[in-house]
Parts: structure tokens; C-alpha cells; sequence
């Protein structure tokens, strides 16, 4: 697999060594060697698919690291940006009722054909998802739902206790834009106030203003029941696998290969140095320095996430051959 450049920029690459990466010998190699377990058998480039078979015998996690890997600090221009994410759990029912009556659809096929398809506008406001028989279940809650979107994955609880899980079933096809910038716009907020909780509060309280901001955003999220995930792994990624807490980030794949060993180094309030994989996307998340970090599931991990917006940097960890492939525009 091949790290191809972006439309705004093209990357540059320097290797680095592993006495580089602060932190690195006081980590839990052997958590992340298990979390990259699970998803390098369907990386499909013969260097990983190599490296993968060996991983099954492993006994020393960072020697195996060390021995078969190159740090590569990937780099396009932009300061490194880490957000957290989660598995929202949502309320609903089976079936439409005065309280659940905020539908969570399945893909159209008008949708898979046509890109880009309709907006959040039209898809909410036109009636052209009636009578389509693709609702998975109905939501008591506008916003969540909202949320449920951008996270692209949840639980949602049923009134008799049990729930479903709903997993990323595609999107109508338009950029994501963030709601938060949009009340910075508007003067509503500084952009130091803005959290994810901050603005649902402020969606609650002005329901009139607060549907109009949300349609603002014409990307649109459609999901696919994804139950058959046992209730104790983590929700599907990007690579169709369950996810991890705190070892499962979403990249830009334009950089980093999805599957890969990602070291990260972030900072703010709670400083993190953690091997994590690179196992999950996200449509806001563009860019060689954008991660998006797996917090967990339920509203601790939502009220976590929402906190998280900090500086820092990631270094992708590559097989050695693949590494110093790109020596001719890296510095060493």
C-alpha cells in the first residue's frame, strides 16, 4: 500500500528513530500488538500481510516493533490536530411513536448512484425518504441523532432494556462543516467555548434556531444494523472490525495506511503517548497530522471526547522496506 499525496498538499517524510518517540519504552506494546492483530489480516499489501503472520508468534511486542518497523513522521503543512470520538447511546424504539419519531435510515440506492446526492436539507425536509421502508429505528432525540451522525456508529436502547447497534452505512456524498464553527460565525460562542456538549445544550434551548443550525451541515450519515457485534467488543471501524478504547485512532488514509501502528504524542491538559492503529476514518478528519482518538462508549466517554481538541503529532509506523521507499523525499 502506497501513501498517496493530498489534492491541497504534498507530503513530505522524514524516519526517525524509535529514542525519538517520547515515551515510547514505558508503553504497553503488548495491548497494541493485539488491537493491530485484529485488523492486519486484511491489509492486502505483501509487506504488511508479512509482518501480520509473524505478529502471531510474538512473545516480545516492542522488540517486534522495533525489529520490523520505521518511525515516519508524515507531514503536509498543517499543525497536528487530535479530537476523541465515542459509541453514543441513543433512546428508541422499533417502531415510530409520538416520543421516538426521529428516524435512523438506511442507504437509498439514489444515493449510492448519484454522488453528491441530496443535502441534509433536502433529505430532512423534501419527503423524499417516505415510503422507502429504510428505517432501522426511530430516536427521541434530534440532536443525539445529529451526534450519532458525526461519530458514525452506536447503541440505540429500546424501552424494553434490549438494544441494536447500528454501524457507518454511507453518506449522501457532501463535505462534512462543523456546527460548532458555524455559532463561532455567528458570535454566538468564542471558539474556546465550543465543545460538543456546549452546543447540544445550546440546540435544546433554542429548538427553532437549533434545527436551522444543524441543517447548516449538508453531510449526511446513513447506518446499517450491525448487531451481530457482541456487546463487549468495541463498535466497527473503518475495516469492518471492532475498535478499541484508547488504542483505536481514525486518520486520513490518504496518509496513513488504514491498519497501521501510529504513534501519537498528544498534548493539552491530558498529555497521551500511546502505539495506537489506525483502524477508522471520519469525514472531518483530513490531513497527515489529524487523528481522532476511540474514547469508548456511553456519555462518560461522549463527555471525554467532546473535551479533546489538542495539539501534537503522529508518527506512522511502516515495515522497513516500505519506510525507506520513501527515502528519495524524506530527510533522514
Amino acid at each position: 500500500m502506497t501513501i498517496s499525496a493530498s489534492a491541497e498538499s504534498d507530503p513530505s517524510y522524514a524516519i526517525l528513530d524509535f529514542s525519538d518517540l517520547s515515551g515510547w519504552q514505558d508503553d504497553d506494546h503488548a495491548a497494541a500488538l493485539t488491537v493491530f492483530r485484529n485488523t492486519c489480516g486484511d491489509m492486502r499489501d505483501p509487506h504488511w500481510q508479512t509482518l501480520c503472520a509473524v505478529a502471531g508468534d510474538v512473545t516480545d511486542a516492542r522488540a517486534f516493533f522495533e525489529l520490523f518497523f520505521r518511525p515516519v513522521m508524515i507531514t503536509d503543512g498543517k499543525d497536528g490536530l487530535f479530537t476523541g470520538y465515542f459509541e453514543p447511546e441513543l433512546n428508541g424504539s422499533p417502531v415510530p411513536t409520538t416520543r421516538y419519531r426521529y428516524p435512523v435510515y438506511e442507504m437509498p440506492r439514489e444515493a449510492r448512484q448519484t454522488r453528491p446526492w441530496m443535502t441534509r436539507r433536502g433529505i430532512l425536509t423534501s419527503g423524499v425518504m417516505d415510503g422507502l421502508g429504510l428505517e432501522i429505528a426511530w430516536v427521541d432525540d434530534p440532536v443525539e441523532l445529529f451526534f450519532l451522525q458525526i461519530q458514525g456508529s452506536g447503541r440505540i436502547r429500546y424501552p424494553d432494556g434490549s438494544y441494536i447497534r447500528v454501524g457507518y452505512g454511507g453518506s449522501n456524498g457532501h463535505p462534512y462543516s462543523s456546527i460548532g464553527q458555524e455559532l463561532v460565525r455567528r458570535g454566538v460562542y468564542e471558539p474556546h467555548q465550543v465543545s460538543a456538549q456546549v452546543i447540544q445544550n445550546w440546540v435544546r434551548r433554542n429548538p427553532i434556531e437549533g434545527e436551522e443550525l444543524l441543517l447548516t451541515n449538508d453531510s449526511y450519515v446513513f447506518f446499517r444494523e450491525v448487531s451481530e457485534v457482541p456487546a463487549d467488543r468495541g463498535p466497527l471501524g473503518a475495516m469492518n472490525r471492532s475498535i478499541t478504547t484508547m488504542r483505536s485512532i481514525a486518520i486520513d488514509p490518504a496518509y496513513t495506511p488504514l491498519g497501521a501502528p501510529v504513534w501519537i504524542e498528544k498534548q493539552g491538559e491530558n498529555p497521551l503517548s500511546r502505539l495506537m492503529i489506525a483502524q477508522d476514518t471520519g469525514s472531518a478528519i483530513k490531513g497527515a497530522q489529524r487523528a481522532d482518538i476511540f474514547i469508548g462508549t456511553g456519555d462518560e466517554a461522549g463527555r471525554i471526547a467532546g473535551r479533546i481538541k489538542d495539539p501534537g503529532r503522529l508518527v506512522v509506523l511502516m515495515p522497513i522496506q516500505r519506510a525507506y521507499a520513501l527515502l528519495p523525499d524524506a530527510t533522514l
